[in-house]
């Protein structure tokens, strides 16, 4: 089955008089959304206390959480001391990930910086490798799955086809497709079924059908520029795509059940229930053929 639900609650929970993260578990299954995603994008600020009672009341709302790990992770830093600051953010995010009974890390692969293309490339790959299977062979990545994320600006290791190579490292990584970030990059290339379907195939040519199924998405309308992403938008905009339909068609022919998390600029949880009405629709239809 397909969840969808928002990565962060906008500024209508805010309106609405709400500020604690232990308010949001109820807010949203009354709004009809069953999951979210909370962001440490600006670091791990939270205690450790908190997150367990806002996992419990996430668990009791029947709500399945997402976390995203600091944004300035970056495993082609050439720098040993930042890269093991990259492998520090990764372990508080799998303690953080205990802690909410949350199942998915999402996070940044990495940026070229002043390496060119291909040296960073390879280095994200080699420190995944490290990285990774240590984590695994210590047991820390029971019943959990690291989701690198495609990325939507041309300086960013996180094209669709580096992110699927990136996650045969090892079995608990699984992709994250940013739709609006590969349609930021790709110059607005996602118009159709076809174009979602050439990313699905991939993945499911290189990473099988289990991993596929189990991917994480982002979902949101973005403004792009010649070097890709410039800012995200709300899915009423008209200029920008990709639309959500294409992908929903893809999702039901494929019978594929990922979390669809919305990234929209600050309605995220109007726009997911719009997804989810969506994709319930072409659903419904499909069924009565």
């Amino acid at each position: 089955m397909v969840l969808f639900g928002p990565s962060g609650c906008g500024k209508e929970f805010y309106d609405e008089g709400h500020k604690s993260i232990l308010e949001v578990p109820q807010w949203l299954k009354e709004y009809g959304l069953d999951a979210y995603e909370y962001s440490f994008g600006h670091g791990y600020q939270m205690s450790s206390e908190l997150a367990v009672k806002a996992g419990e009341l996430f668990k009791i709302n029947d709500i399945k959480v997402s976390l995203h790990a600091p944004f300035y992770i970056n495993f082609a830093n050439p720098s040993e001391e930042m890269y093991m600051k990259t492998q520090g953010y990764i372990y508080t995010g799998i303690k953080f990930l205990r802690a909410f009974q949350a199942d998915k890390l999402v996070f940044h692969p990495a940026s070229c910086g002043k390496l060119n293309r291909k040296d960073a490339l390879d280095l994200t790959k080699k420190r995944f490798e490290e990285t990774f299977n240590k984590l695994d062979s210590e047991g820390l990545l029971d019943g959990l799955f690291l989701c690198p994320e495609t990325m939507g600006k041309s300086m960013q290791i996180g094209t669709y086809n580096e992110v699927i190579d990136l996650c045969k490292v090892n079995s608990h990584l699984v992709p994250t497709f940013d739709f609006g970030h590969i349609n930021s990059i790709e110059q607005g290339a996602l118009k159709n079924k076809d174009s979602f379907k050439r990313i699905l195939d991939y993945s499911i040519e290189n990473l099988g059908f289990d991993k596929t199924n189990n991917c994480h998405i982002h979902f949101s309308k973005i403004q792009y520029g010649l070097k890709g992403e410039i800012k995200h938008l709300n899915y009423d905009d008209q200029m920008y795509g990709p639309e959500f339909d294409s992908l929903a068609e893809v999702l039901i022919d494929y019978n594929l059940s990922p979390r669809v998390i919305c990234e929209s600029m600050d309605q995220m949880p109007h726009d997911a229930l719009i997804m989810k009405k969506i994709y319930h629709k072409i659903l419904d239809k499909k069924i009565k053929l």
